[in-house]
């Protein structure tokens, strides 16, 4: 009892305040999975906390407002409460629904091998603004009139330097000799070139087209504006592309799933399926 006789109330479990049980944050939907009857759990990448799992309850229901608010590659702006195994999405609002990925199937494609990389690649709790920020950018820029292949290459050169696996491509790793101007050997186990005389003494190594190394050079040493002010033929940037595919698939110890679906794309819209009506 405490002074002037009014009882003392204790709390043994107290409230989190409102401050440290909510959070908002802006992120990127990478995926999503269903939970149960009606809500779903989101996969998102945050510029203040890095990879999320999130749950969003009732998102399946035919009235939610939520649910075209967070679809896989919308920059969102989400309200979340904190929970005891994971978070909870309580209020989502769109920033960029990128709609015109959805559209073309092969952006689409491109799109989802983005998403799968950062996915892939990064983990949760983990702050990262220049990752974040790379993100948006490639998705906002295979939205625009660009060479999508060109677009996905240069990510993955800048997401390979941002997580610390720059690939060499100025002198060979087997003799550490300066590259010349001819088709080298790429080693995705040795992270880098190889010359004509390393090279095949490593099983895994494949052919890299002089072509192609000049790009994947000019890539990595220049800003997106400059990266693609040349032209450059498809072939070329489709090379540049499969090396760079076989690092990532030997840093991660699997093969991306998105890779496939945009061959498969593309062999379609070289080789269309005409119909006969009689």
């Amino acid at each position: 009892m405490c002074a002037g006789g009014r009882r003392q109330t204790r709390w043994y479990n107290p409230r989190m305040p409102s401050r440290e049980r909510l959070y908002r944050t802006e992120a990127v939907v990478l995926r999503r999975g269903d939970l149960g009857e009606a809500d779903r759990i989101l996969t998102a990448y945050s510029p203040e906390h890095g990879k999320l799992r999130l749950v969003a309850k009732g998102v399946r229901k035919v009235r939610s407002r939520k649910a075209g608010h967070l679809e896989p590659f919308t920059r969102v702006e989400l309200q979340i409460a904190r929970g005891h195994d994971l978070d909870v999405i309580t209020q989502a609002q769109a920033l960029d629904l990128h709609t015109g990925l959805h559209r073309d199937l092969e952006r689409f494609g491109y799109a989802a091998y983005v998403v799968e990389l950062m996915d892939r690649f990064t983990v949760q709790e983990g702050e990262s603004r220049s990752l974040y920020r790379l993100l948006v950018d490639t998705l906002d820029r295979l939205a625009e009139p660009f060479e999508p292949a060109a677009v996905v290459d240069y990510y993955q050169l800048r997401l390979l330097d941002l997580l610390g696996y720059r690939p060499e491509l100025f002198r060979c790793l087997g003799c550490g000799a300066d590259v010349r101007p001819e088709d080298q050997y790429f080693s995705a186990a040795a992270g880098g070139v190889l010359c004509p005389a390393c090279g095949p003494r490593r099983q895994e190594a494949r052919r890299l087209s002089l072509a192609s190394l000049k790009v994947l050079r000019h890539f990595q040493r220049s800003s997106f504006t400059h990266a693609l002010a040349p032209r450059v033929r498809f072939e070329v940037l489709d090379e540049a592309g499969i090396v760079l595919e076989a690092y990532v698939s030997y840093l991660l110890e699997r093969r991306l799933q998105s890779p496939a679906f945009v061959r498969q794309i593309r062999h379609l819209e070289a080789h269309p399926v005409t119909t006969l009506l009689e």
